[in-house]
């Protein structure tokens, strides 16, 4: 099942990467507790600077990236480029929940996609949380344009968001289980399960992305621990005992793909080599998707699978600047999308 959940890398690089984003920041407070005292953005920026450097001190050879390393407003776009030009492998985004009411209380995990719940409408559940979170997009210039005319308090602009899955839904899953599991026990106290939503930021990330909210700022239990320096090293540790499990699973597997693919390269004669093409891959997703769904506007893609992943590409040519000029376009449409080489083994990513 590992090998099922883990990306299949054709580089096989170890997770080299990881971005941390604190959430809001600046302008944006985020969510304020009801004193007026505290805000969310201080508490994320304290717990990601927290995890950034329990990361560096025990994994030299990953790169830790913190999306802003001071009291800073980041767009939500922003965050989400900065991991993918990183050719980041794991993106976590870190924020503190709030409700009208002082009773809730607890964490929970989010990764992109519908409700969790096949019996719960995508919009009944959790949707004041992701309006939310994404409605810092309202603070940023000429944001409809940016974000294809989405807008944060009309539902219907999530349709087409659920439309374009995270092409790495089963590695990110796998991340929230170990992040919810991690949390057990920790200061804060409620595990408010794991969900799938669809915010912004991880709709636009290239890679396994998870966004965790670490109680809520309205409830005075929670406050009490976040408002704790001792009790946010406490959130931290756990968290980089999520990361540190994760990555070991992650290049773990690695080794086994490498073993898998040198056994699969013994053959009597060599297949013929197709010729290598270039396009520009739009999302993936293990599910199998109508060429006529909306979700392609109009392209035509094509579909190359690995193992249970279906990665849907357009704009393809057999020379590299047509290929280039053709994703100019394409990238205007969708954002998350990048530009990959196609050879007989598959479609890997190249800038």
């Amino acid at each position: 099942m590992l090998l099922g959940l883990l990306p299949l890398r054709a580089d096989n690089l170890k997770l080299h990467t990881v971005v941390i984003d604190a959430g809001h920041g600046g302008k944006d407070s985020g969510a304020v507790s009801k004193d007026k005292q505290s805000y969310e953005k201080s508490f994320t920026l304290s717990i990601a600077t927290l995890l950034s450097n329990k990361i560096k001190a025990a994994f030299p050879d990953v790169k830790v990236i913190l999306t802003r390393s001071t009291d800073k407003f980041v767009e939500l776009r922003d965050r989400a480029n900065i991991a993918n030009k990183a050719n980041a492998n794991l993106f976590i985004s870190i924020h503190i929940n709030s409700a009208t009411s002082t009773s809730p209380n607890g964490y929970s995990v989010h990764i992109l996609g519908k409700s969790s719940n096949k019996n719960r409408d995508l919009f009944a559940y959790n949707m004041d949380v992701v309006k939310r979170e994404n409605s810092v997009v309202l603070l940023e210039d000429d944001y409809t344009t940016k974000y294809q005319g989405f807008d944060p308090s009309d539902e219907k602009s999530y349709i087409f968001m659920t439309l374009m899955q995270n092409a790495y839904l089963e590695q990110s899953l796998l991340m929230a289980s170990v992040i919810s599991e991690k949390l057990k026990g920790g200061p804060i106290k409620a595990d408010r399960g794991i969900w799938q939503n669809p915010f912004l930021v991880l709709w636009a990330t290239a890679m396994p992305a998870v966004l965790v909210e670490l109680g809520f700022i309205s409830n005075s239990g929670d406050l009490a621990a976040l408002r704790q320096e001792s009790k946010r090293e406490q959130i931290a540790q756990r968290l980089f005992e999520a990361f540190s499990d994760y990555k070991v699973m992650y290049d773990g597997s690695l080794e086994v793909q490498q073993q898998q693919r040198q056994q699969a390269s013994v053959q009597p004669e060599p297949a013929p080599v197709a010729p290598v093409r270039y396009g520009t891959q739009i999302f993936a997703s293990s599910k199998l998707i109508d060429a006529s769904d909306p979700a392609f506007m109009g392209y035509k893609p094509e579909v190359i699978n690995i193992g249970s992943l279906n990665k849907y590409i357009i704009g393809i040519f057999e020379s590299e600047e047509e290929a280039r000029k053709a994703n100019e376009t394409i990238k205007a449409k969708y954002p998350g999308s990048f530009m990959v080489k196609l050879t007989s083994e598959g479609a890997t990513r190249f800038k």
